[in-house]
């Protein structure tokens, strides 16, 4: 993985939980992500209550879309959803990393993201030796309040040979 990648709020929420924002920064050249979803972030609420203070590291770009938001985007999905999607288009991302079954479906068909989420990520984390084991960072995740479904778990797991 390489490029650039436009990030929705929950993978960003997700990261922080097991403080390693640093692997979005190690996997791609460009980490944007609209300020809807800085506004998001920094309400920092999660299942098991507040995040930490978070202020966006200085090589996060924060953006926002110049152009209108096509009105389907603005309909279907939440505002930091959509401001990904449409600040994806308009950056000519490589990738989207949302998490959410909705937006994902959305971004890739309709707009045709590619569209990563947050196990992939700490598949990839693990091949190129940042992580040690994707099973705890996902439990991490999870204990946390960041949910990630089990058969998410299982094939992340099954493809870096934890299971």
């Amino acid at each position: 993985m390489s490029g650039t990648v436009v990030c929705n709020t929950g993978p960003l929420i997700a990261f922080l939980l097991i403080k390693r924002l640093d692997i979005l920064r190690s996997l791609f050249d460009v980490v944007a992500i609209p300020e809807e979803v800085r506004h998001e972030v920094l309400q920092g609420k999660t299942a098991h209550g507040e995040l930490e203070k978070w202020t966006e590291p200085e090589w996060m770009r924060v953006l926002s879309p110049s152009k209108p938001m096509d009105p389907l985007l603005t309909t279907l999905l939440h505002s930091g959803e959509a401001a990904v999607v449409s600040l994806a288009q308009e950056l000519h991302a490589n990738f989207v990393l949302i998490d959410e079954r909705k937006a994902r479906k959305i971004a890739r068909a309709v707009y045709g993201l590619e569209v990563i989420g947050s196990a992939r990520i700490l598949v990839e984390a693990k091949r190129r030796r940042l992580i040690d084991k994707v099973g705890d960072a996902i439990k991490m995740m999870r204990d946390g309040g960041y949910w990630i479904g089990d058969a998410v778990l299982k094939e992340a797991l099954h493809q870096v040979g934890e299971i």
